[in-house]
């Protein structure tokens, strides 16, 4: 008996490493098949595979670089909170709000006139509009008349967050269905008219065209027909162009915000007009820029340059995207 107990022992070290050989030997069995597949893997496929090895071996350096940043955000807060700043989401800190009396609004009736192709640019200068004035200390009211046919299409098919889009009036009716005629100016740059001051008890109209310029006249036409009030930007005192005088809608909408803002019309000019316009102050010669109208769509010619930085107008990118993703995000959660 004592023998036996003796041997058991052995026995189970040499059952043991049979198993750990057994073991062994399925794992470099388990290597040469990956090796042989890997050989089998096309070069793309391979590199894919790389990246993915790649993607797990550094998961805990980004879960440790998360936590950092997450730290630095909140002592951010908290040094802004002692300056009396509101912290208001992501990458984006600035004082409270206080909303303007005064309405801006897009006009949509020129839907017909548009291949879809402009349509879906005129989409996206919407989606900048809704965003800045999200984002600006000064928000209009924002009004998107005559609402409907393709553009409502468009935006079903490629947003449907829109419906969630807050402080904005999406009205299927014409804005002078809407709203008092008195109350009402609309914007275009055939009129004789220059306008000085912002009127917050007005209703100001942009056309929501995107024609390259095939309809010339058509935004100052539809004002005398309906018998009210017309008005120019005045572009021409404060800016001089090398280009087309055409602005996007989204142009028009972020002058307004910046004046509003600055109470500086030559401030809030070249705040929101791009470099490539090449415009420069009244006065100023620059025979350096190159002309370029390539989104020089609407019929509102007042300019285009903007002297932020690239990071300032990365970041400005990054947080119209946040803006839009909020919305987003609402409609599933709704949902």
């Amino acid at each position: 008996m004592a023998t036996d107990m003796a041997d058991t022992p052995a026995v189970q070290e040499s059952s043991q490493e049979c198993a750990n050989d057994e073991n062994e030997s399925a794992k470099d069995e388990k290597e040469a098949i990956q090796s042989g597949e890997t050989e089998m893997l096309s070069k793309r496929q391979r590199k894919r595979l790389l990246k993915n090895q790649q993607w797990e071996e550094q998961r805990e350096l980004r879960k440790q670089k998360r936590k950092e940043r997450k730290q630095q955000r909140k002592l951010e807060r908290q040094a802004q909170a002692e300056d009396g700043v509101e912290w208001t989401g992501k990458k984006r800190l600035r004082r409270s709000a206080e909303p303007s009396s005064l309405r801006l609004v897009i006009d949509c009736s020129f839907d017909n006139l548009m291949v879809i192709k402009d349509v879906k640019k005129l989409h996206k200068q919407i989606q900048r509009c809704y965003a800045e004035n999200r984002r600006t200390l000064h928000p209009v009211q924002f009004y998107l008349t005559s609402h409907g046919g393709q553009l409502k299409q468009v935006m079903d098919e490629i947003n449907k967050g829109w419906v969630n889009w807050k402080d904005v009036h999406f009205e299927p009716d014409a804005f002078h269905e809407i709203m008092k005629k008195e109350d009402l100016v609309y914007l275009t740059s055939d009129s004789p008219n220059v306008l000085q001051e912002l009127d917050e008890t007005k209703a100001y109209v942009i056309g929501g065209l995107v024609d390259h310029n095939h309809h010339k006249g058509i935004t100052f036409g539809r004002a005398q027909e309906l018998g009210i009030a017309h008005a120019q930007l005045p572009l021409g005192s404060f800016v001089k162009m090398n280009s087309r005088k055409v602005l996007a809608v989204n142009h028009v909408f972020e002058i307004i915000l910046a004046f509003l803002e600055k109470r500086d019309w030559k401030e809030a000019f070249f705040t929101v007009l791009p470099q490539r316009k090449g415009a420069v102050p009244v006065g100023q010669e620059n025979n350096d820029e190159e002309d370029s109208d390539e989104d020089s769509d609407t019929e509102h010619p007042i300019s285009e340059k903007r002297t932020d930085s690239k990071d300032q107008s990365e970041s400005k990118q990054e947080e119209q995207k946040a803006v839009l993703n909020q919305s987003d995000s609402s409609e599933r959660n709704t949902a």
